[in-house]
C-alpha cells in the first residue's frame, strides 16, 4: 500500500545501535580529515554533523534580484507571522486555562511520539519524514536567505544539521554583525520569512492535494462505518468496521444520501437483507439486519424529546447502528477538505473550513499511527477518469497524496513551532524585537514630553530580560502541558 511506502519505523535497540555506529563514523571522519574537507564539524556532544555549503548562493542571488517584490513579501510575511503568533499564543493560553479549570483530560501517549524524529517516532515514518523535513527545511532557510539578500545582508553559507540520514535542522548564515546593525523592521522581515514561507507553501500544497484528491473514485460504490454500535442491529447481524454497505433491502447505495433515503423508507422492527463487501478479503456477503428504533436509542443516550423533535427523529424510525458513515473516497476527501473540487460552501464556510482542515491534517498521523490514510480507506480507492489518473494510475495518485500530505504536515509543523515566542525560534527573535520597539517608544515619548528620562541601556536591559523571561516561562508551560498526562 502507498501509505506504507517509505513508512519505516525503528525500535529502541535498533536506534541505539544506529546512534553508536553514527558516532563512531563521525569520529573516523574527523580523525581522517574528511570533515575539514567537507567544511563540516561535529556539534551537540559530537553526535550531530553540521554541514556547510556555499552551493545555492548564486541561485539565491538570482532569485532575490527583484528587491522591491521580496521586501513586500517580507512585509506580508511579517503580518502573517504576527497573526499566527497571536493564535499560537491564544492556543497555549486556552490549553493552560483548560488544564487549570478542568484538570488533565488527555490520556498519556507513548513517549516516542514526543520525539519528532523520522523513524523513531511512530507518527513520522522514516522515508516520508526525511524527504519532507529536508524539503521543508530548505524552503524555510531559503526564505530567510532571500530576505537577507533583499535587504542587503550577505549570506555566508547554507547548511544542514544531520544525525545520520535524518535532518535535524537547517540554517542560513547571514553576517551576524549585519543582522544586528540592520533596521529593526528589516530584521523582523528576515526572521518572519522562514515560518511564513512554510505556511504559504503548505497552503499551496493543500490546493494541489485537493486537485489530486479529485482524481480518485470509489473501488466499490457504497458507504462504510468506522464504528459499529454494540448490540445494535448492525452489530448483531455481523457487520464490522470498514465493511462497505452496497445495498439495503434490495436498494443500491452509492453514497451517504442514498443510505439516508433508504433508511427513511424503513421502520424499526423490520428485518431486511444488507449486502456488504468485507474489509480485508473483498468478498460479498448478505446479512440479515433487525432494525432497531432510532428514537429509543437517543433517549437512552440522554437526549431529551424536544431535541429529538428538532432533529426530526420520530418514534419508529429505523436505526441500523453505525457511526461516522462515509463514502468510498472519504479517506482522501478528508485530507483535501475545502480544496476538493466537489467542496462547495459560502465565503464564511471557507473561512471556517480552512483552520478546521489544518487541524485535521495535523492530528491525522496521531490517529492513524504514521499514515495519511487509514489502510482500510486506502483499499476502497480507485483511479478516476481524470487526465492525471489516466496518466499515472492509482499507485501514482497514492504516491502523490502521501508526498503532498507529509510536505503539508511538516511545513505547518515548522511554520507554527518556529513562531513560539522563545529563543532560539524565529518567534523568539520577533518577540524580542517587538519588546525592543515598545521600550524604544517609551523612551522616545519621555524625551519628547520631558516628563522622564530613560537611558538607552535600560531599553537593552529590559528587552533582554523580557526575552529571557518569556522563553523560560513558555518552556515551563510547554513542559507542563506535555507532561500533565503522565502525572
Amino acid at each position: 500500500m502507498a501509505s506504507g511506502f517509505l513508512s519505516v519505523q525503528f525500535g529502541w535497540t535498533e536506534v541505539f545501535l544506529l546512534v553508536l555506529a553514527w558516532y563512531l563514523l563521525l569520529r573516523y571522519w574527523e580523525n581522517s580529515g574528511k570533515l575539514d574537507e567537507w567544511n563540516a564539524s561535529r556539534i551537540f556532544f559530537g553526535m550531530v554533523l553540521m554541514v556547510r555549503t556555499s552551493k545555492g548562493k548564486k541561485s539565491l542571488e538570482k532569485v532575490s534580484k527583484p528587491r522591491k517584490f521580496w521586501r513586500a513579501y517580507g512585509e506580508l510575511s511579517l503580518w502573517v507571522c504576527w497573526g499566527a503568533m497571536f493564535f499560537v499564543a491564544l492556543g497555549i493560553i486556552l490549553a493552560i486555562v483548560s488544564l487549570i479549570m478542568m484538570g488533565n483530560q488527555q490520556e498519556a501517549r507513548p513517549v516516542s511520539e514526543l520525539v519528532a524524529i523520522p523513524g523513531l517516532s511512530p507518527i513520522i515514518p522514516l522515508g516520508w519524514g526525511v524527504i519532507a523535513f529536508v524539503v521543508c527545511l530548505v524552503i524555510h532557510e531559503f526564505g530567510h536567505g532571500i530576505q537577507a539578500r533583499a535587504h542587503g545582508m550577505r549570506v555566508r553559507n547554507f547548511g544542514l544539521l544531520m544525525a545520520g540520514p535524518l535532518p535535524l535542522g537547517a540554517f542560513a548564515e547571514p553576517e551576524y554583525t549585519e543582522i544586528v546593525n540592520s533596521p529593526r523592521r528589516e530584521r523582523q522581515r528576515m526572521f518572519a520569512a522562514g515560518p511564513a514561507t512554510n505556511i504559504f507553501a503548505a497552503f499551496i500544497l493543500i490546493v494541489l492535494l485537493g486537485q489530486v484528491a479529485g482524481q480518485f473514485s470509489a473501488a466499490d460504490p457504497g458507504v462504510h462505518s468506522s464504528q459499529i454500535i454494540v448490540d445494535s442491529g448492525a452489530d448483531e447481524a455481523g457487520l464490522e468496521a470498514w465493511d462497505v454497505i452496497t445495498s439495503i433491502n434490495g436498494s443500491d447505495i452509492q453514497d451517504s444520501d442514498d443510505f439516508a433515503d433508504v433508511m427513511d423508507g424503513l421502520s424499526a422492527g423490520q428485518i431486511v437483507p444488507m449486502e456488504v463487501v468485507r474489509y480485508g478479503n473483498g468478498t460479498t456477503e448478505t446479512l440479515m439486519v433487525n432494525l432497531t428504533d432510532k428514537y429509543d436509542y437517543y433517549l437512552e443516550l440522554g437526549v431529551d424529546e424536544e431535541s429529538l423533535e428538532a432533529m426530526d427523529i420520530e418514534q419508529g424510525d429505523a436505526f441500523l447502528g453505525v457511526q461516522n458513515l462515509a463514502g468510498g473516497t472519504a479517506g482522501v476527501d478528508r485530507l483535501a477538505g475545502w480544496a476538493h473540487p466537489d467542496f462547495e460552501t459560502s465565503a464564511l464556510g471557507y473561512l471556517i473550513s480552512v483552520p478546521i482542515n489544518v487541524g485535521q491534517l495535523l492530528i491525522t498521523p496521531f490517529e492513524y499511527q504514521g499514515v495519511a490514510i487509514h489502510p482500510a480507506q486506502e483499499e476502497m480507492l480507485d483511479s478516476g477518469d481524470g487526465w492525471l489518473a489516466s496518466t499515472i494510475g492509482l499507485s501514482g495518485l497514492l504516491f502523490l497524496v502521501n508526498l503532498l500530505f507529509w510536505l503539508i504536515w511538516v511545513n505547518i509543523l515548522l511554520g507554527l513551532t518556529n513562531l513560539f515566542p522563545m529563543i532560539p525560534f524565529d518567534g523568539g527573535h520577533l518577540f524580542k524585537d517587538i519588546v525592543h520597539g515598545i521600550m524604544t517608544g517609551i523612551r522616545n515619548l519621555g524625551k519628547k514630553t520631558g516628563l522622564y528620562k530613560v537611558h538607552p541601556l535600560w531599553v537593552e536591559h529590559v528587552t533582554r530580560k523580557a526575552s529571557s523571561l518569556s522563553s523560560m516561562l513558555l518552556l515551563i508551560v510547554l513542559v507542563l502541558l506535555i507532561g500533565a498526562p503522565y502525572l
